[in-house]
């Protein structure tokens, strides 16, 4: 089904998962917060930017690689953590994985997974043992288990972990309450299998745990505490102002990712591609800026590297195409996604992501 010819742009995956997810998971990964403002605006705020492309420059021969944290992919796209993605399909986190390796870029695997930390990396590692997978927190009540989790993380080879700010308590989003989603049988969240607080029914109620299991009052001491302590870098995803960029550098994290968590959280909060460019300036280069929310096209991603940004991120795009098509559709999503990336830097006069500076936005 990847192949279909229907399928053309991420809007046509997105219409097609629609047509085959259930009632509650489609819910559960469209969803915003409120009245869903910030989900609109995080779509159409790229829209916005106008290009200046230069000519006559020579793009015969091209090149979409760049690095992230220091690790090379081959293209500044990167999988942004979702969760439960076997709601999706029964291939769920680990075709995404294996298509992620495969498209030489980095899956961020969600806290809230319906497979292990160990079982991603051994899918990652089948592929390719040489590709980098990030690890996304959900800091927890118990401070324990929050080090068990990145410690966990590191042992089985993970690079990065990319800590999740901007939830002290989970946004309310009123179609996920109007379309309640249980965990079907034979899923649960398998980082959390047998740990205290978690019961191996999957219902409901395992959501509603984790939930309440979320440590409201991780903090920036906690933050300067987790960096000092982790073996791996610390990113912190989330950030949508300047001024916590700069003590996201002083507190010793290696990256941010400007982030409103797709619209799911505060809703009109400002877009990430408005806030981008503050928080790059005042990142002062001390780390790396990322972006994720509403990228859907190749010119997006051309857009957020000129404004600054090392790569960005996209989520919903990747469920969609799992999907569809499992492994499969990943893939296709990506390969799709790097073509439209190539092709943007071709016409704008870029030969390689260096290339891709600020003197093509307009304005």
């Amino acid at each position: 089904m990847a192949g279909d010819a229907a399928l053309v742009s991420l809007l046509d995956y997105e219409a097609a998962a629609g047509r085959t997810l259930s009632p509650p998971a489609a819910a559960y990964y469209r969803s915003g917060a409120g009245d869903e403002l910030s989900l609109e605006e995080n779509l159409v705020s790229w829209r916005r930017f106008r290009l200046r492309p230069r000519m006559l420059v020579g793009v015969g021969e091209r090149s979409t690689a760049t690095t992230v944290l220091g690790a090379p992919v081959r293209l500044p796209v990167l999988l942004a953590p979702t969760a439960m993605q076997r709601l999706a399909h029964p291939d769920g986190e680990l075709g995404t994985a294996r298509a992620a390796a495969a498209a030489g870029t980095i899956m961020t695997l969600s806290t809230v997974a319906t497979a292990s930390i160990e079982q991603v990396a051994e899918a990652r590692a089948a592929v390719d043992p040489g590709a980098a997978g990030w690890f996304q927190l959900y800091p927890q009540r118990d401070r324990g288990l929050t080090r068990a989790l990145v410690d966990r993380a590191a042992a089985a080879g993970y690079a990065a972990i990319v800590v999740t700010v901007d939830s002290p308590v989970f946004g309310h989003r009123e179609s996920d309450a109007r379309e309640p989603l249980h965990l079907p049988d034979g899923l649960s969240l398998e980082n959390f299998r047998g740990l205290p607080g978690y019961e191996e029914r999957a219902d409901v109620g395992i959501l509603q745990r984790f939930i309440a299991q979320q440590d409201p009052d991780f903090d920036w001491d906690d933050v300067a505490a987790l960096c000092a302590e982790s073996p791996i870098p610390v990113v912190l995803k989330g950030i949508l102002r300047g001024d916590d960029a700069a003590r996201a550098a002083d507190a010793g994290a290696a990256g941010v990712v400007v982030s409103n968590h797709g619209g799911r959280q505060l809703d009109r909060t400002v877009a990430p591609a408005d806030a981008l460019r503050t928080v790059v300036e005042a990142a002062g280069g001390r780390l790396e800026v990322l972006v994720d929310g509403g990228v859907r096209r190749g010119v997006d991603v051309l857009i957020a590297i000129a404004l600054g940004a090392r790569a960005v991120l996209v989520g919903r795009p990747v469920l969609w195409g799992l999907a569809v098509d499992g492994e499969a559709g990943v893939r296709a999503v990506l390969d799709m996604l790097a073509a439209d990336v190539d092709r943007a830097m071709a016409l704008a006069g870029c030969r390689t992501v260096a290339e891709i500076r600020s003197d093509l936005l307009a304005g």
